[in-house]
């Protein structure tokens, strides 16, 4: 059978979104729809259900599947995320779903690590890493901060190439649909670096309204999650910005799409015109 033909009949079974109500499986799965090809949302609600720690849950998400987009929650640099990518992609590939796209970290090891578990599936895979998204601030755990006008976060004066979500989406979603991304991993960021105290400029002028970024120490910052029933590990993902490993401009949205990424300020406007920030 050729890759061609291959594809093809790819192309006629559903795609499985893992997460497919999150920040960027909602987007995937919106552009998939868009594309009038069959998806399924993979969550713990759905009609079939999927849930990581329940791998009784997989083979009835996976039914006529060819292709899944793989998200972990919390992250895939917390314990146990290797050995469950590990047995899923296995399984998936078992099943018939060969085409497999990956959300991983940028410059995170223990990420790494379950890149290359699924990797070694035999799966036609694609890896695209991000770190940091712009929607962190209007969708997910610094939303009410910004509403709140203070973001009190354990950063200093670190900076981050901020990767918008819809850029995600986009690359994820050419993954999914086009073989030629095969065997391909993708570094994403925003077109240009930016402090908190940036960030917080930049909100203050999308939301008309002064937002401030006050710096803590990372073990308040680790006591406000215990106290809000967050976990307490999303305090090291700070580490990836002190340390600066990210702290640099890639260019992946460009090598898989040939368009620039998408700016922050542009985020922040289009945010804000949602009403999200209002108070």
């Amino acid at each position: 059978m050729t890759q061609t033909t291959q594809d093809t009949q790819a192309d006629k079974k559903t795609t499985l979104v893992i997460g497919g109500t999150g920040k960027t499986g909602r987007r995937v799965a919106e552009r998939l729809a868009a594309l009038d090809l069959p998806v399924r949302v993979g969550s713990r609600n759905a009609d079939r259900p999927f849930v990581w720690e329940e791998p009784a849950t997989w083979e009835g998400a996976l039914e006529g599947v060819g292709a899944v987009y793989v998200t972990y929650y919390p992250d895939l640099a917390f314990p146990g995320a290797a050995e469950a990518v590990e047995a899923f992609s296995a399984f998936a590939v078992e099943r018939g779903a060969r085409r497999l796209v990956l959300l991983s970290g940028r410059g995170e090891e223990g990420a790494q690590v379950s890149e290359n578990k699924l990797k070694d599936s035999g799966a036609d895979w694609t890896i695209v890493r991000s770190s940091w998204f712009n929607q962190n601030f209007s969708e997910s755990f610094f939303l009410d901060p910004v509403l709140s006008g203070e973001l009190a976060l354990p950063t200093g004066d670190a900076v981050e190439p901020f990767t918008d979500a819809d850029d995600i989406a986009d690359v994820v979603t050419a993954a999914l649909t086009d073989p030629k991304h095969i065997g391909k991993t993708y570094e994403l960021s925003g077109p240009r670096l930016l402090s908190f105290q940036d960030v917080a400029q930049e909100l203050s002028k999308a939301t008309g309204r002064e937002i401030t970024y006050i710096p803590v120490a990372l073990d308040d910052y680790r006591a406000v999650l215990a106290e809000n029933g967050l976990p307490v590990e999303f305090a090291d993902l700070f580490g990836l910005i002190l340390d600066g490993r990210n702290a640099h401009v890639v260019n992946g949205v460009e090598e898989a799409l040939g368009r620039k990424a998408r700016d922050f300020s542009d985020y922040a406007r289009d945010a804000a015109a949602t009403g999200v920030w209002n108070v």
